[in-house]
């Protein structure tokens, strides 16, 4: 897995030279930017890490670029830094989707244990996104006639009722079944919905 970035969106420069230095002295690797704009022009080959944005910048706001990452499924954490007179709008990041807000000036420990606490919830979404592909890759690996009888299974059907709706024996539902489990190493019936729901959320 490559190197977390962490980057850093501030129209301060003394801002970003300061949170730049803090986080290079922590072991971390930082990109900065002097503004959001300049920030979503660089998203298509965007690394892997967490957001830190300010909340009031020039052109595009921090809760503007929160709300603009969300809508292009951007899955970085995002840290909203703001001054005192910006509560209300690091309140309103929040719930569009930031992760955590740090108001200035804020402890070089606190902002340090915020960025470590976003670095493990990223990732934790790659782990759950790695698995949700390989649960996926699994479910497309059944045959059709497999994928018939698990969707029955999953709405809870009897294999008898399986077996009438699609026209096969019961005793044929059973073979599906037990190759079903077999295929996706499900150890009961509980655990095969859960591989589904955790496939298709």
């Amino acid at each position: 897995m490559a190197e977390p970035v962490i980057h850093v969106i501030d129209d301060d420069e003394a801002m970003r030279e300061s949170l730049d230095y803090l986080l290079d002295a922590a072991s971390l690797a930082v990109r900065t930017y002097e503004s959001a704009d300049e920030f979503v022009k660089n998203l298509q080959t965007l690394e892997p890490g967490c957001i830190v944005t300010d909340v009031r910048m020039p052109g595009m706001n921090g809760l503007e670029l929160v709300r603009l990452l969300a809508e292009r499924r951007v899955k970085h954490p995002v840290i909203v830094i703001t001054g005192h007179g910006d509560i209300a709008l690091a309140v309103e990041a929040m719930r569009a989707g930031a992760v955590n807000f740090l108001e200035k000036p804020f402890e070089e420990e606190t902002f340090l244990g915020a960025i470590r606490s976003a670095l493990a919830e990223e990732s934790r979404l790659q782990e759950d996104q790695a698995e949700k592909q390989r649960l996926a890759a699994v479910f497309e690996a059944l045959s059709p006639r497999e994928r018939d009888v698990l969707e029955g299974v999953i709405e809870g059907k009897m294999n008898k009722v399986i077996a009438y709706e699609l026209g096969i024996s019961p005793r044929t539902v059973e073979v599906y079944r037990a190759n079903m489990m077999s295929k996706t190493g499900a150890r009961g019936l509980s655990e095969l919905v859960r591989m589904v729901m955790s496939a298709r959320a």
